[in-house]
Protein backbone atom coordinates (compact mmCIF):
# COMPACT_ATOMS: atom_id res chain seq x y z
CA UNK A 1 0.00 0.00 0.00
CA UNK A 2 2.74 2.40 0.98
CA UNK A 3 5.02 1.40 -1.93
CA UNK A 4 2.20 1.69 -4.46
CA UNK A 5 1.07 5.10 -3.25
CA UNK A 6 4.62 6.45 -3.20
CA UNK A 7 5.16 5.87 -6.93
CA UNK A 8 2.82 8.64 -8.12
CA UNK A 9 4.33 10.98 -5.52
CA UNK A 10 7.84 10.20 -6.78
CA UNK A 11 6.75 10.86 -10.38
CA UNK A 12 5.21 14.20 -9.38
CA UNK A 13 8.35 15.26 -7.54
CA UNK A 14 10.47 14.94 -10.71
CA UNK A 15 10.61 18.34 -12.52
CA UNK A 16 8.76 18.35 -15.83
CA UNK A 17 11.83 19.34 -17.84
CA UNK A 18 13.72 16.30 -16.52
CA UNK A 19 10.87 14.01 -17.54
CA UNK A 20 10.74 15.61 -21.00
CA UNK A 21 14.51 15.27 -21.51
CA UNK A 22 14.29 11.63 -20.41
CA UNK A 23 11.60 11.08 -23.03
CA UNK A 24 13.77 12.79 -25.65
CA UNK A 25 16.85 10.67 -24.88
CA UNK A 26 14.88 7.41 -24.73
CA UNK A 27 13.17 8.32 -28.02
CA UNK A 28 16.51 8.88 -29.77
CA UNK A 29 17.81 5.56 -28.45
CA UNK A 30 14.65 3.73 -29.46
CA UNK A 31 14.86 5.17 -32.98
CA UNK A 32 18.54 4.26 -33.29
CA UNK A 33 17.87 0.67 -32.24
CA UNK A 34 14.58 0.06 -34.06
CA UNK A 35 15.18 2.10 -37.22
CA UNK A 36 12.07 2.64 -39.33
CA UNK A 37 10.08 0.37 -37.01
CA UNK A 38 10.25 3.19 -34.44
CA UNK A 39 7.40 4.79 -36.41
CA UNK A 40 5.20 2.59 -34.18
CA UNK A 41 5.64 5.28 -31.53
CA UNK A 42 4.65 8.13 -33.87
CA UNK A 43 0.99 8.17 -32.70
CA UNK A 44 2.21 9.22 -29.23
CA UNK A 45 3.87 12.25 -30.78
CA UNK A 46 0.88 12.98 -33.02
CA UNK A 47 -1.49 12.97 -30.03
CA UNK A 48 0.77 15.37 -28.16
CA UNK A 49 1.17 17.73 -31.14
CA UNK A 50 -2.61 17.68 -31.75
CA UNK A 51 -3.13 18.55 -28.09
CA UNK A 52 -0.73 21.48 -28.38
CA UNK A 53 -2.35 22.66 -31.62
CA UNK A 54 -5.75 22.43 -29.91
CA UNK A 55 -4.58 25.05 -27.42
CA UNK A 56 -3.04 27.57 -29.83
CA UNK A 57 -6.04 29.53 -31.16
CA UNK A 58 -8.13 29.81 -27.96
CA UNK A 59 -5.05 30.47 -25.84
CA UNK A 60 -3.59 33.16 -28.14
CA UNK A 61 -6.93 34.89 -28.56
CA UNK A 62 -7.98 34.89 -24.90
CA UNK A 63 -4.59 35.76 -23.42
CA UNK A 64 -3.96 38.54 -25.94
CA UNK A 65 -7.31 40.16 -25.16
CA UNK A 66 -6.61 39.83 -21.43
CA UNK A 67 -3.09 41.18 -21.88
CA UNK A 68 -4.23 44.28 -23.76
CA UNK A 69 -7.14 45.07 -21.45
CA UNK A 70 -4.82 44.53 -18.49
CA UNK A 71 -2.54 47.34 -19.67
CA UNK A 72 -5.36 49.90 -19.22
CA UNK A 73 -3.32 52.42 -21.17
CA UNK A 74 -3.08 52.67 -24.99
CA UNK A 75 0.23 54.52 -24.65
CA UNK A 76 1.68 51.65 -22.63
CA UNK A 77 0.56 49.16 -25.28
CA UNK A 78 2.27 51.23 -27.98
CA UNK A 79 5.44 51.45 -25.89
CA UNK A 80 5.49 47.71 -25.25
CA UNK A 81 4.84 46.99 -28.93
CA UNK A 82 7.63 49.29 -30.09
CA UNK A 83 10.15 47.77 -27.66
CA UNK A 84 9.11 44.26 -28.64
CA UNK A 85 9.52 44.77 -32.39
CA UNK A 86 12.81 46.70 -31.95
CA UNK A 87 14.32 43.91 -29.83
CA UNK A 88 13.16 41.24 -32.30
CA UNK A 89 14.73 43.09 -35.24
CA UNK A 90 18.04 43.63 -33.40
CA UNK A 91 18.37 39.99 -32.32
CA UNK A 92 17.45 38.78 -35.83
CA UNK A 93 20.23 40.89 -37.36
CA UNK A 94 22.68 39.48 -34.78
CA UNK A 95 21.48 35.96 -35.61
CA UNK A 96 22.12 36.13 -39.34
CA UNK A 97 25.57 37.69 -38.79
CA UNK A 98 26.46 34.83 -36.42
CA UNK A 99 25.31 32.36 -39.08
CA UNK A 100 27.48 34.02 -41.71
CA UNK A 101 30.53 34.12 -39.43
CA UNK A 102 30.12 30.46 -38.46
CA UNK A 103 29.77 29.39 -42.11
CA UNK A 104 32.79 31.50 -43.09
CA UNK A 105 34.97 29.95 -40.39
CA UNK A 106 33.97 26.30 -40.79
CA UNK A 107 33.28 26.23 -44.57
CA UNK A 108 30.50 23.56 -44.44
CA UNK A 109 30.08 23.52 -48.24
CA UNK A 110 33.75 23.04 -49.10
CA UNK A 111 34.26 19.66 -50.79
CA UNK A 112 30.61 18.59 -50.44
CA UNK A 113 28.82 16.68 -53.21
CA UNK A 114 26.18 18.87 -54.83
CA UNK A 115 24.32 15.86 -56.23
CA UNK A 116 23.21 14.42 -52.90
CA UNK A 117 19.57 15.31 -53.34
CA UNK A 118 17.09 16.05 -56.10
CA UNK A 119 16.35 19.69 -56.94
CA UNK A 120 13.75 21.33 -54.73
CA UNK A 121 11.12 23.57 -56.25
CA UNK A 122 11.24 26.86 -54.38
CA UNK A 123 7.93 28.24 -53.20
CA UNK A 124 6.71 31.74 -53.96
CA UNK A 125 6.67 34.27 -51.15
CA UNK A 126 3.76 36.73 -50.98
CA UNK A 127 4.39 40.39 -51.82
CA UNK A 128 4.60 43.06 -49.11
CA UNK A 129 1.21 44.46 -50.16
CA UNK A 130 -0.39 41.01 -49.91
CA UNK A 131 1.13 40.52 -46.45
CA UNK A 132 -0.21 43.87 -45.17
CA UNK A 133 -3.68 43.32 -46.67
CA UNK A 134 -3.73 39.78 -45.29
CA UNK A 135 -3.19 41.01 -41.74
CA UNK A 136 -6.83 42.11 -41.41
CA UNK A 137 -9.26 39.17 -41.38
CA UNK A 138 -12.41 39.52 -43.46
CA UNK A 139 -13.92 36.85 -41.22
CA UNK A 140 -12.39 36.41 -37.73
CA UNK A 141 -14.07 33.04 -37.25
CA UNK A 142 -12.58 31.80 -40.52
CA UNK A 143 -9.15 33.00 -39.37
CA UNK A 144 -9.58 30.96 -36.17
CA UNK A 145 -10.70 27.88 -38.09
CA UNK A 146 -7.68 28.14 -40.42
CA UNK A 147 -5.32 28.91 -37.53
CA UNK A 148 -4.10 32.16 -39.13
CA UNK A 149 -2.17 33.48 -36.11
CA UNK A 150 -1.40 36.93 -37.58
CA UNK A 151 -5.06 37.63 -38.34
CA UNK A 152 -6.09 36.32 -34.92
CA UNK A 153 -3.57 38.64 -33.28
CA UNK A 154 -4.88 41.66 -35.22
CA UNK A 155 -8.50 40.87 -34.30
CA UNK A 156 -7.61 40.22 -30.64
CA UNK A 157 -5.68 43.52 -30.45
CA UNK A 158 -8.62 45.39 -31.96
CA UNK A 159 -11.11 43.76 -29.61
CA UNK A 160 -8.87 44.32 -26.59
CA UNK A 161 -8.42 48.02 -27.40
CA UNK A 162 -12.17 48.41 -27.92
CA UNK A 163 -12.96 46.78 -24.56
CA UNK A 164 -10.39 49.03 -22.92
CA UNK A 165 -11.88 52.18 -24.49
CA UNK A 166 -15.50 51.49 -23.47
CA UNK A 167 -14.48 51.27 -19.81
CA UNK A 168 -16.98 49.81 -17.34
CA UNK A 169 -19.30 48.54 -20.09
CA UNK A 170 -16.55 46.18 -21.21
CA UNK A 171 -15.74 44.80 -17.75
CA UNK A 172 -18.18 41.83 -17.92
CA UNK A 173 -16.66 40.68 -21.21
CA UNK A 174 -13.14 41.17 -19.84
CA UNK A 175 -13.98 38.97 -16.84
CA UNK A 176 -15.26 36.26 -19.20
CA UNK A 177 -11.98 36.34 -21.11
CA UNK A 178 -10.00 36.28 -17.86
CA UNK A 179 -11.86 33.17 -16.73
CA UNK A 180 -11.47 31.58 -20.15
CA UNK A 181 -7.73 32.33 -20.16
CA UNK A 182 -7.34 30.71 -16.73
CA UNK A 183 -9.14 27.62 -18.02
CA UNK A 184 -6.76 27.50 -20.97
CA UNK A 185 -3.76 27.71 -18.61
CA UNK A 186 -5.09 24.71 -16.71
CA UNK A 187 -5.73 22.80 -19.94
CA UNK A 188 -2.15 23.59 -20.99
CA UNK A 189 -0.89 22.05 -17.74
CA UNK A 190 -2.97 18.93 -18.43
CA UNK A 191 -1.60 18.58 -21.97
CA UNK A 192 1.95 19.18 -20.73
CA UNK A 193 1.62 16.26 -18.32
CA UNK A 194 1.64 14.06 -21.43
CA UNK A 195 4.72 15.82 -22.86
CA UNK A 196 7.35 13.20 -21.86
CA UNK A 197 5.47 10.48 -23.74
CA UNK A 198 4.73 12.72 -26.73
CA UNK A 199 8.36 13.82 -27.00
CA UNK A 200 9.44 10.18 -26.80
CA UNK A 201 7.19 9.32 -29.76
CA UNK A 202 8.36 12.31 -31.82
CA UNK A 203 12.06 11.69 -31.28
CA UNK A 204 11.82 7.94 -31.81
CA UNK A 205 10.19 8.56 -35.20
CA UNK A 206 12.70 11.25 -36.25
CA UNK A 207 15.69 9.22 -35.07
CA UNK A 208 14.45 6.12 -36.87
CA UNK A 209 13.66 8.04 -40.06
CA UNK A 210 17.06 9.75 -40.46
CA UNK A 211 19.85 7.22 -40.49
CA UNK A 212 23.58 7.76 -40.83
CA UNK A 213 23.35 7.46 -44.63
CA UNK A 214 21.50 10.81 -44.74
CA UNK A 215 23.22 12.54 -41.85
CA UNK A 216 26.92 11.86 -42.44
CA UNK A 217 27.32 13.72 -45.79
CA UNK A 218 25.67 16.82 -44.30
CA UNK A 219 27.02 16.43 -40.76
CA UNK A 220 29.19 19.53 -41.15
CA UNK A 221 26.38 21.89 -42.13
CA UNK A 222 24.17 20.44 -39.37
CA UNK A 223 26.98 20.94 -36.87
CA UNK A 224 27.59 24.55 -37.97
CA UNK A 225 23.88 25.44 -37.69
CA UNK A 226 23.63 23.87 -34.23
CA UNK A 227 26.82 25.59 -33.07
CA UNK A 228 25.65 28.98 -34.33
CA UNK A 229 22.28 28.49 -32.62
CA UNK A 230 24.00 27.62 -29.35
CA UNK A 231 26.29 30.66 -29.57
CA UNK A 232 23.34 32.95 -30.28
CA UNK A 233 21.44 31.77 -27.19
CA UNK A 234 24.44 31.69 -24.84
CA UNK A 235 26.07 34.93 -26.03
CA UNK A 236 23.42 37.25 -27.48
CA UNK A 237 20.40 36.35 -25.35
CA UNK A 238 22.21 35.95 -22.05
CA UNK A 239 24.34 39.00 -22.86
CA UNK A 240 21.28 41.20 -23.45
CA UNK A 241 19.68 39.94 -20.25
CA UNK A 242 22.84 40.71 -18.28
CA UNK A 243 23.68 44.08 -19.85
CA UNK A 244 20.22 45.57 -20.41
CA UNK A 245 18.08 43.76 -17.87
CA UNK A 246 20.71 43.25 -15.15
CA UNK A 247 19.30 39.76 -14.71
CA UNK A 248 20.96 36.43 -13.94
CA UNK A 249 21.05 34.59 -17.31
CA UNK A 250 21.33 31.20 -15.61
CA UNK A 251 17.86 31.64 -14.10
CA UNK A 252 16.54 32.48 -17.57
CA UNK A 253 18.02 29.28 -19.03
CA UNK A 254 16.59 27.23 -16.16
CA UNK A 255 13.15 28.76 -16.64
CA UNK A 256 12.82 28.05 -20.37
CA UNK A 257 13.90 24.39 -20.47
CA UNK A 258 10.33 23.06 -20.84
CA UNK A 259 9.69 25.28 -23.86
CA UNK A 260 13.07 24.48 -25.43
CA UNK A 261 12.53 20.72 -25.28
CA UNK A 262 8.99 20.95 -26.71
CA UNK A 263 10.11 23.33 -29.48
CA UNK A 264 13.06 21.08 -30.34
CA UNK A 265 10.88 17.98 -30.67
CA UNK A 266 7.91 19.65 -32.39
CA UNK A 267 9.83 22.13 -34.64
CA UNK A 268 6.95 24.62 -34.30
CA UNK A 269 7.18 28.04 -32.66
CA UNK A 270 3.41 28.48 -32.73
CA UNK A 271 2.89 24.96 -31.42
CA UNK A 272 5.16 25.70 -28.46
CA UNK A 273 3.34 28.94 -27.62
CA UNK A 274 1.18 27.48 -24.81
CA UNK A 275 4.30 26.10 -23.13
CA UNK A 276 6.17 29.41 -23.64
CA UNK A 277 3.37 31.37 -21.95
CA UNK A 278 3.43 28.94 -19.04
CA UNK A 279 7.23 29.26 -18.70
CA UNK A 280 7.13 33.06 -18.90
CA UNK A 281 4.54 33.41 -16.16
CA UNK A 282 5.32 30.50 -13.84
CA UNK A 283 9.11 30.20 -14.19
CA UNK A 284 10.31 33.68 -15.20
CA UNK A 285 7.76 35.79 -13.33
CA UNK A 286 6.62 37.90 -16.31
CA UNK A 287 3.17 39.42 -15.82
CA UNK A 288 0.18 38.02 -17.64
CA UNK A 289 -0.34 41.30 -19.50
CA UNK A 290 3.18 41.49 -20.97
CA UNK A 291 3.62 37.76 -21.71
CA UNK A 292 0.17 37.50 -23.29
CA UNK A 293 1.05 40.32 -25.69
CA UNK A 294 4.74 39.80 -26.47
CA UNK A 295 4.84 36.00 -26.90
CA UNK A 296 2.09 35.63 -29.56
CA UNK A 297 3.71 38.46 -31.54
CA UNK A 298 7.12 36.82 -31.16
CA UNK A 299 5.86 33.41 -32.26
CA UNK A 300 4.84 35.06 -35.53
CA UNK A 301 7.58 37.59 -36.36
CA UNK A 302 10.64 36.52 -34.34
CA UNK A 303 12.61 33.97 -36.33
CA UNK A 304 16.22 34.28 -35.13
CA UNK A 305 16.85 30.58 -35.66
CA UNK A 306 15.57 30.85 -39.21
CA UNK A 307 17.88 33.84 -39.77
CA UNK A 308 20.87 31.79 -38.55
CA UNK A 309 19.86 28.95 -40.86
CA UNK A 310 19.56 31.33 -43.82
CA UNK A 311 23.04 32.75 -43.20
CA UNK A 312 24.67 29.32 -42.89
CA UNK A 313 22.70 27.80 -45.78
CA UNK A 314 23.38 30.72 -48.14
CA UNK A 315 27.15 30.45 -47.62
CA UNK A 316 26.92 26.65 -47.75
CA UNK A 317 25.30 26.88 -51.20
CA UNK A 318 27.85 29.48 -52.34
CA UNK A 319 30.73 27.23 -51.24
CA UNK A 320 29.00 24.23 -52.80
CA UNK A 321 28.84 25.82 -56.26
CA UNK A 322 32.14 27.68 -55.92
CA UNK A 323 30.65 31.20 -56.00
CA UNK A 324 32.60 34.14 -54.57
CA UNK A 325 30.38 36.56 -52.65
CA UNK A 326 31.11 40.28 -52.40
CA UNK A 327 30.57 42.49 -49.34
CA UNK A 328 27.43 43.73 -51.08
CA UNK A 329 26.18 40.14 -51.24
CA UNK A 330 26.86 39.67 -47.52
CA UNK A 331 24.96 42.88 -46.77
CA UNK A 332 22.09 41.69 -48.95
CA UNK A 333 21.96 38.37 -47.07
CA UNK A 334 21.73 40.23 -43.74
CA UNK A 335 19.04 42.64 -44.96
CA UNK A 336 16.97 40.09 -46.88
CA UNK A 337 17.33 37.44 -44.19
CA UNK A 338 16.23 39.85 -41.45
CA UNK A 339 13.16 41.06 -43.35
CA UNK A 340 12.25 37.62 -44.70
CA UNK A 341 12.46 35.98 -41.27
CA UNK A 342 9.78 38.34 -39.96
CA UNK A 343 7.31 36.93 -42.45
CA UNK A 344 8.21 33.32 -41.79
CA UNK A 345 5.31 31.43 -40.27
CA UNK A 346 6.10 29.52 -37.08
CA UNK A 347 5.47 26.13 -38.61
CA UNK A 348 7.83 23.33 -39.71
CA UNK A 349 9.49 23.74 -43.12
CA UNK A 350 8.67 27.41 -43.79
CA UNK A 351 12.38 28.31 -43.71
CA UNK A 352 12.94 26.71 -47.13
CA UNK A 353 10.69 29.28 -48.81
CA UNK A 354 12.53 32.13 -47.14
CA UNK A 355 15.88 30.59 -48.06
CA UNK A 356 14.82 30.67 -51.71
CA UNK A 357 14.26 34.45 -51.39
CA UNK A 358 17.76 34.96 -49.97
CA UNK A 359 19.40 32.81 -52.65
CA UNK A 360 17.52 34.60 -55.43
CA UNK A 361 18.66 38.00 -54.13
CA UNK A 362 22.36 37.10 -54.42
CA UNK A 363 22.06 35.08 -57.63
CA UNK A 364 22.68 31.58 -56.26
CA UNK A 365 20.93 28.56 -57.84
CA UNK A 366 17.64 27.72 -56.16
CA UNK A 367 18.09 24.06 -57.07
CA UNK A 368 20.76 23.83 -54.37
CA UNK A 369 17.99 24.06 -51.76
CA UNK A 370 17.44 20.37 -52.43
CA UNK A 371 20.82 19.56 -50.87
CA UNK A 372 19.72 20.71 -47.41
CA UNK A 373 16.03 19.90 -47.84
CA UNK A 374 16.61 16.26 -46.91
CA UNK A 375 17.71 17.20 -43.40
CA UNK A 376 15.59 20.34 -43.08
CA UNK A 377 13.59 18.77 -40.25
CA UNK A 378 16.75 18.25 -38.18
CA UNK A 379 17.86 21.83 -38.85
CA UNK A 380 14.31 23.06 -38.12
CA UNK A 381 14.44 21.57 -34.63
CA UNK A 382 17.48 23.69 -33.71
CA UNK A 383 16.29 26.94 -35.26
CA UNK A 384 12.83 26.61 -33.70
CA UNK A 385 14.41 26.24 -30.26
CA UNK A 386 16.32 29.48 -30.86
CA UNK A 387 13.12 31.23 -31.95
CA UNK A 388 11.35 30.19 -28.75
CA UNK A 389 14.34 31.12 -26.56
CA UNK A 390 14.34 34.55 -28.22
CA UNK A 391 10.61 35.04 -27.62
CA UNK A 392 11.10 34.34 -23.91
CA UNK A 393 14.20 36.54 -23.66
CA UNK A 394 12.43 39.54 -25.22
CA UNK A 395 9.36 38.92 -23.05
CA UNK A 396 11.59 38.94 -19.95
CA UNK A 397 13.36 42.16 -20.97
CA UNK A 398 10.10 43.94 -21.81
CA UNK A 399 8.61 42.77 -18.51
CA UNK A 400 11.62 44.13 -16.63
CA UNK A 401 11.49 47.48 -18.45
CA UNK A 402 7.77 47.82 -17.63
CA UNK A 403 8.36 46.79 -13.98
CA UNK A 404 6.13 43.77 -14.60
CA UNK A 405 8.71 41.10 -13.77
CA UNK A 406 8.40 39.34 -10.40
CA UNK A 407 12.05 39.07 -9.37
CA UNK A 408 11.22 36.62 -6.57
CA UNK A 409 9.81 34.19 -9.13
CA UNK A 410 12.62 34.88 -11.61
CA UNK A 411 15.37 34.29 -9.06
CA UNK A 412 13.72 31.25 -7.50
CA UNK A 413 16.15 28.32 -7.55
CA UNK A 414 15.16 24.87 -8.82
CA UNK A 415 12.56 25.95 -11.37
CA UNK A 416 10.39 23.09 -12.62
Amino acid sequence: MTATSSRPNLWRRIPLWQKIIAGLVLGVLAGAVMGEQASLFKPLGDIFINGIKMLIVPLVFSTLVVGITGMRDPQKMGRVGARTIALYLVTTAFAIVIGLVAATIFQPGAGADASMSAPQQAGEAPSLVDIVVGLVPSNPLQAMIEGNILQIIVFAIGLGISLMLIGEKGEPVVRVFESFAEAMYKLTAIVMAFAPFGVFGLMANVSGQYGLDVLLPLAKVIGVVYLACLVHVLVVYTGLLSLIGRLNPVRYLQGIIDALVVSFSSASSSGTLPVSIRCAQKNLGVSEGVSSFVLPVGATINMDGTAIYQGVAALFVAQLVGADLSMMDYGMIVLTGTLASIGTAGVPGAGLIMLSIVLAQIGLPLEAIGVVAGVDRILDMARTSVNVAGDLMVTTLVGKSEKELDLEVYNRPGKA
